[in-house]
């Protein structure tokens, strides 16, 4: 993560653009991050997105990065370009990777439709100019999760389901980290400019996603933890491992997480 000072002040800027919602989130310095109380961590890194029948979207100003989520009902949501990127459309100088963790779905883009079931991932180039989310059956509506960064070049779009994903199995029950990891937008299957997409599984009696904790100076990683029960918590921790901190995450919730 590129590290920047900024103050804490102004975290949220709300912009409303016909569906779309777009907050700015500010980069933390490590100076600053070592002196944050919970509130601020919170604050600062942690993100909530899904809302019935809005499209979400926060815009993180380290590497331009941005987190969204869509969860259509009765009629499609649009993907729009806010007043923060100048661009005509929202691809115009970016991709996209999509993750559908809920009930069936569409992603159209510019007029062709991609099926999106349950665990589905998608990969959207850059120069695509009109994308639209719709769910199957409102009463179970698909739940699209996305992530965006800048593109230099014109990939083409492209749909994977569970099945198609590179596999890889890793941990053990000695650590609490036994896991698989479904690879859908990277060096082994659909290729990016800057995306790196998929998803982990933990197997039962695992609680670890990665041990020992680290962290790569040389991304940024968001985090979205889903499929849990709605008691359940997640301990996230950050920061270096001789001081981490740690969020405390519920389900469908994301965290910026920070070097």
């Amino acid at each position: 993560m590129v590290s920047k000072h900024r103050q804490i002040q102004n975290n949220y800027i709300h912009q409303q653009l016909k569906e779309l919602v777009m907050d700015v989130r500010y980069t933390i310095g490590k100076n600053e991050y070592n002196r944050m109380t919970t509130e601020e961590l919170r604050d600062s890194f942690l993100i909530s997105l899904f809302e019935t029948g809005k499209l979400n979207l926060l815009y993180c100003e380290v590497e331009r990065g941005i987190v969204g989520a869509a969860v259509p009902t009765d009629s499609s949501l649009s993907l729009e370009a806010g007043k923060e990127l100048a661009a005509d459309y929202f691809c115009q100088r970016r991709e996209i990777g999509v993750l559908n963790i809920g009930g069936d779905g569409t992603v159209t883009v510019d007029g062709r439709e991609y099926n999106m079931g349950n665990l589905d991932g998608l990969y959207i180039g850059r120069g695509s100019k009109k994308v639209f989310f719709t769910s199957s059956d409102a009463d179970d509506p698909a739940r699209f999760y996305m992530v965006s960064y800048p593109a230099h070049t014109e990939l083409p779009t492209t749909h994977a389901t569970k099945a198609e994903a590179n596999v890889l199995n890793l941990g053990t029950m000695e650590d609490a980290n036994k896991r698989t990891i479904y690879q859908y937008i990277h060096e082994n299957g659909i290729k990016s400019c800057q995306i790196v997409m998929g998803f982990t599984v933990l197997e039962p009696g695992s609680v670890w996603n990665t041990m020992p904790c680290h962290t790569h100076e040389r991304r940024t990683e968001v985090y979205m933890y889903f499929g849990m029960d709605e008691a359940a918590r997640v301990f996230h921790m950050m920061g270096p491992k001789e001081e981490t901190r740690h969020i405390t995450i519920a389900n469908e919730q994301a965290v910026i997480s920070p070097m």
